[in-house]
């Protein structure tokens, strides 16, 4: 059973984070942020399955309720309509370029340095005080930075949404 709700939950949350980003029904970004939502929503599935369960109750609460607060109160303070055909931008679509490759790298590193017998730092399952305790002393860097990147998207939203004053 639990292999069935893995591909089940994996396959939602790859469905609705392509539909995030390619939403072929509509361009509206509320449409996006609402498929962001769900694939939060699928993730903390996984987390669940994980036996992480604070991890899957943050998710939901932390990223799923208020950071996607804060995005569709941003969306909607500046008025997005639908997206109206732009001019490739070639800075963008080089630092786009880079972090996917970025991105990947980092996945490559990871799952190079994984432990196959499962004797890696996954063994907290459900101890929230030994996660904190690892989350601020080895992963401290990674945490900070995240936050920086919630922030940079926020403030990409408020950018690619300014009008030009006439």
């Amino acid at each position: 059973m639990t292999d069935l709700l893995f591909v089940l939950f994996s396959a939602l949350a790859l469905l609705c984070g392509f539909l995030t980003v390619a939403n072929p029904f509509t361009r509206s970004p509320v449409a996006s942020a609402l498929f962001l939502v769900l694939t939060m929503v699928w993730l903390a599935g996984l987390f669940v399955l994980l036996h992480a369960f604070f991890i899957a109750a943050v998710q939901i609460l932390v990223y799923a309720g208020a950071v996607m607060v804060l995005f569709l109160f941003v969306i909607m303070l500046l008025d997005l309509r639908e997206e109206e055909r732009r001019r490739w931008n070639r800075f963008g679509v080089a630092a786009g370029l880079i972090s996917v490759l970025g991105l990947l790298g980092i996945t490559a590193v990871t799952l190079l340095r994984a432990t196959p017998d499962g004797t890696g730092d996954a063994q907290l399952e459900g101890a929230t005080h030994a996660l904190g305790l690892m989350l601020f002393r080895q992963y401290l860097l990674p945490f900070e930075i995240v936050s920086v990147l919630l922030l940079v998207a926020m403030l990409g939203v408020i950018l690619l949404s300014k009008r030009e004053l006439k």
